[in-house]
């Protein structure tokens, strides 16, 4: 018999983090200069209006540095904003000194309101991240599906699911290789989302896929067995019960392409 070559998928797209760590940059820069800029342009003015107007000024520099969702910039925007209140903003001037009440009242104020704007905006970020991620995977899983129900090839769903679970997982590599399992004691994914240690759902658990050797995805229809994707961890590598669960949903589509094709190619 001939063996069929396993199928194989490896990420070499460039570093997804790239953008996001420029912009968080720009962002922590942004928090320490904006209330500066602000304050330096108010001290004109300062003896013409209440302070706690240019407070309310320097409140929308914190919001706007904090809408991104970036905490170490919203807590430098609100401390940068009540130290320059204090120096170009209260009495003594140009002095990081207060002496009223009032004005240590409103740079309290100031500070506190600026974190609580940014734990807001940080959480709004994480949620809105959260509910792309969920898009994203279902959008994952019904490409897989609709593969499956045009009848598409199983080789090409094959290699389109190891390219989406070395996306979601993080992987160095991801192949697919008929008709075996446990073959090199490697772990398991569960279809519980769960990762043991060898083929049995109640061994040792991992709190994720382990790194230093390869988790195994079995392929299954109707209690047959179809084969098994064999995953390599990235040094990135960090997934969740809700990703897991969606490779689980990945595996059963080939499962149903393999099940619906006319026959299931096999290593001997």
């Amino acid at each position: 018999m001939t063996t069929r070559p396993a199928v194989r998928a490896s990420d070499h797209a460039a570093p997804a983090w790239a953008g996001a760590l420029s912009r968080d940059r720009l962002a922590v820069l942004a928090g320490l200069v904006g209330p500066l800029a602000l304050a330096a342009v108010l001290v004109p003015f300062r003896a013409s209006f209440p302070n706690t107007d240019a407070a309310l000024a320097l409140v929308l520099v914190v919001v706007a540095v904090a809408a991104d969702g970036n905490r170490l910039a919203g807590y430098l925007a609100a401390l940068s904003a009540a130290v320059w209140f204090d120096f170009f903003l209260t009495q003594p001037y140009e002095r990081f000194s207060i002496t009223r009440r009032a004005d240590i009242q409103t740079t309290v104020l100031l500070l506190a309101i600026g974190i609580a704007i940014t734990e807001i905006a940080v959480w709004g970020r994480r949620e809105h991240g959260a509910a792309s991620r969920r898009a994203g995977y279902l959008e994952g899983v019904n490409a897989a599906a609709r593969a499956v129900a045009t009848g598409d090839s199983p080789a090409a769903l094959i290699e389109q699911v190891s390219g989406q679970l070395t996306e979601l997982l993080s992987l160095s590599s991801c192949r697919f290789q008929y008709g075996v399992a446990g073959i090199g004691r490697p772990a398991r994914l569960q279809r519980d989302g769960r990762v043991t240690a060898g083929s049995r759902p109640s061994g040792f658990t991992y709190e994720d896929l382990p790194h230093g050797f390869d988790t195994e995805l079995l392929v299954e229809t109707g209690g047959l067995l179809r084969g098994r994707f064999l995953m390599t961890p990235g040094p990135d590598t960090r997934s969740t019960l809700e990703q897991r669960l969606v490779a689980v949903g990945f595996a059963d589509q080939v499962g149903a392409a393999l099940a619906s094709s006319q026959s299931a190619p096999r290593e001997p």
